[in-house]
């Protein structure tokens, strides 16, 4: 887990809907994750799409392959 700097802005927690997730998965890629403007949008959406799952998240973090990822923090 990465750890949030009080002092910065860039990393954050969102409510976000993840696709397709496999629940043991602790980390996605950005393309798998569509941010939401709040966690009842999130479970709204994903409650409309089978394949899409809320959650709340943390990111958006850069992967040492160079990808942008986020971090679960829980499932909604």
């Amino acid at each position: 887990m990465i750890t949030l700097d009080p002092q910065s802005d860039l990393v954050n927690e969102i409510p976000a809907v993840i696709y397709k997730p496999s629940r043991r998965r602790k980390r996605f890629p950005d393309n798998c994750v569509t941010l939401m403007e709040s966690a009842k949008n999130a479970r709204k959406y994903a409650s409309e799409n089978e394949n899409y799952v809320a959650a709340t998240i943390l990111g958006p973090a850069r992967s040492s392959e160079g990808f942008m990822i986020y971090y679960l923090i829980d499932w909604l």
